[in-house]
Parts: structure tokens; sequence; C-alpha cells
């Protein structure tokens, strides 16, 4: 029977537990763009408007929401296309938003593709297609 080369075998391990950590990075950056996307799903829901602003990549950020926001109860929000990774760092889902009127009680509602970007220097995924655009003058 033949011997395996020590550094050989080390040589194998090293490259099982880079896989390994690959893999585990990967499966982090998952669970990171489920935690956003259910967070910024849970702020409009709530009408939380100001904690989904900080969903938004920074530099394309409001400072504050809109007055008009302040007219919207959204009612409903449907993940119609869960987040795909469609790039290393991209991630796109779909959505569909109820929302009413305040001052006509009036439902209404929109379909929104979400792009989400991963900044590797926060660890967090951003919005880069930020809040949506509710019709209010109808």
């Amino acid at each position: 029977m033949r011997r395996i080369h020590p550094l050989l075998l080390l040589l194998c391990a090293a490259v099982v537990m880079l896989n390994g950590c690959e893999r585990i990075k990967e499966e982090r950056k998952h669970q990171l763009l489920e935690s956003a996307t259910s967070g910024y799903r849970q702020a409009l829901r709530w009408g939380y408007y100001d904690a989904a602003i900080q969903f938004i990549k920074p530099e394309e950020r409001p400072e504050a929401p809109s007055e008009r926001l302040k007219n919207i109860r959204v009612t409903g929000y449907e993940v119609v296309q869960p987040p795909v990774m469609t790039e290393a760092d991209q991630a796109v889902q779909m959505v569909r938003i109820e929302y009413v009127l305040r001052d006509r009680q009036r439902l209404e509602s929109l379909a929104e593709r979400q792009h989400w970007q991963y900044d590797q220097e926060a660890s967090a995924w951003w919005l880069t297609t930020g809040l949506p655009t509710f019709t209010t003058d109808r």
C-alpha cells in the first residue's frame, strides 16, 4: 500500500476548508438578504417610513419621508417572487403592495420590482430602487 504524502493531505484539507468557508459566506449573505427584505416589508406594512428609509442605499436615501406618505396606509404587502440572486452581490424580488389613500378611502395597488445590492464592507443589503411610487392623484 502506498503512503499518501503529508503535504498532499494538508493541501486537500485546505481546499475542503476553503470550499466550506465560501459556502458559509454565501449562506450568511442569503440570511442577511432575507432579514433585510423582511424588515423592509414590516416597516412599510406598518407605516414606519423612517425605518423603511434605513434600508435604502445610503447615498440614495432621502433625509426624511415625503409629506405625501402621510396620506398612505399600506394594507397589504405580498411577495410575488422571493429574492433571486442575479449576480454575486445583486438580488431582485417582485412584490405587490396594496394601500389606502387616507383622504379618499380608496384602495390602490402597485407591483414593484425591488433591486437589492450587497455591501461587503457594511455586511448589509441595500435597496437601490427607493421607496415605492404610490399613486396619490387619480
